[in-house]
């Protein structure tokens, strides 16, 4: 029985030193950049200029695809993919390309149909 006790709690220990290393999971591995970001962002379409030094970006993501959510009266940007390089995130498709995300930094540089947005904000 004791030698059960014995087992069962270095089990526990190593599952305990195992969770807590989980932490330090590089942030490639997770969805790190969902949140808000500050700093310059703009938008154009036609005879519309919006252009903010303290605007925000929300990001969410809902199954793979990712949206970027504006304040300043800037239109969404959804539906977004991206492909893996390193730590950093760059985004894939049609009509959004120029989407890049890191752990601090988001840089937008997205131009079609709907418009033309910049983005270079931080967390």
């Amino acid at each position: 029985m004791k030698k059960t006790i014995q087992i069962f709690s270095m089990l526990l220990i190593a599952l305990t030193v195992m969770s807590s290393c989980k932490k330090d999971t590089d942030p490639a591995d997770r969805d790190f950049f969902v949140g808000t970001y500050r700093g310059t962002v703009s938008y154009s379409k036609g005879d519309t200029q919006i252009n903010s030094t303290d605007g925000k970006v929300t990001v969410t993501k809902v199954s793979d695809t990712y949206s970027f959510f504006f304040g300043n009266n800037i239109p969404d940007i959804t539906g977004v993919k991206f492909q893996e390089s390193g730590n950093t995130y760059i985004s894939v498709g049609t009509g959004v390309v120029g989407i890049t995300i890191d752990a601090n930094n988001l840089k937008i540089g997205v131009s079609n149909t709907n418009g033309t947005w910049t983005a270079n904000c931080t967390r």
